[in-house]
């Protein structure tokens, strides 16, 4: 099987660290742009290959590949799936839609994380194959105009700007522009019930400075860094019970997929959402201080 793989600038959120959060923990270590970006894009295999399908947290569950998240929420009006990833990766993501028990079909609405390849390629084909309504935060419009698997033009059937919201079946996400890592990249909020109580839900776009990423005398976005600091601000006013990201080694999917069912629910995480924004924003800010240093002296 040939695969169709974004380059190395244009792929992955990057993220995190090393040993998620326990509050008792030492404080972890701030992973290199290289470490992040190498532990969140995965393998080739890990960007296609379906990861066990599961219920996170009342109607919102994860459908996504191993290193690639697409989360579903599901109503009785129809679904909202949010990424679609590789469009070769779209026949697993519709047997794991199917494993749990949903229709493909009755997917309405396609939302996205932002324009690459590897969270948005397959609107195309998911909507050739549901009928679903794409929506897009505008500023990733033009991006996404260019992304043409096959030929296929991007469908962009609504377009998004900040604090927008999409609501189906008594489900309501609202959209969150946190640039950056993509001009449009879009945060996704949402709140649910269960066990009759409500917890908030935070899907982060990603605030990743992967290899490559010029955030000083960038010629083809100016605004870059600014652009970051104002997304960093916009996260750092949300409290999320429940962080998920657009890629699951960002919220440390692995280890609390496999504590499912030993006690409390470990998607529940606020400490974890801090520990990941705090490291990244480091991250972020130090290369930017080297790259700025680096322009002053040339």
């Amino acid at each position: 099987m040939r695969y169709a793989l974004a380059s190395a600038s244009g792929v992955i959120s990057a993220i995190l660290v090393v040993g998620h959060v326990a509050a008792q923990t030492p404080a972890p270590r701030v992973l290199t742009q290289e470490e992040m970006f190498r532990r969140n894009v995965g393998t080739r295999e890990e960007q296609v290959t379906p990861f066990t399908p599961h219920r996170i947290i009342g109607n919102l569950h994860y459908v996504g590949t191993k290193s690639l998240a697409s989360f579903l929420v599901t109503t009785p009006q129809g679904h909202v799936l949010i990424n679609t990833n590789y469009e070769v990766a779209v026949p697993g993501l519709k047997e794991s839609v199917e494993k749990l028990g949903f229709a493909f079909s009755d997917i309405k609405i396609v939302l996205g994380s932002h324009a690459h390849g590897d969270h948005m390629e397959g609107d195309a084909l998911v909507k050739q194959m549901t009928g679903a309504q794409v929506m897009a935060m505008a500023e990733d419009v033009p991006a996404l105009e260019r992304m043409r698997p096959g030929g296929k033009p991007h469908p962009i059937d609504r377009v998004l700007k900040d604090g927008d919201t999409v609501s189906l079946g008594g489900s309501t996400l609202v959209a969150r522009l946190t640039p950056g890592h993509t001009r449009g990249c879009t945060t996704w909020t949402m709140t649910v019930t269960d066990g009759g109580r409500s917890y908030q839900v935070v899907i982060v776009g990603s605030m990743g400075s992967n290899p490559g990423f010029q955030f000083v005398n960038n010629k083809d976005n100016p605004a870059i860094a600014e652009e970051y600091k104002r997304g960093f601000e916009v996260l750092r006013t949300l409290k999320p019970d429940v962080p998920l990201a657009s890629h699951p080694a960002m919220y440390g999917m692995v280890d609390k997929f496999a504590r499912i069912g030993s006690g409390p629910n470990p998607f529940i995480d606020p400490a974890g959402y801090r520990a990941e924004m705090d490291a990244v924003e480091t991250l972020f800010r130090r290369v930017l201080a080297e790259q700025e240093q680096a322009a002053a002296v040339r």
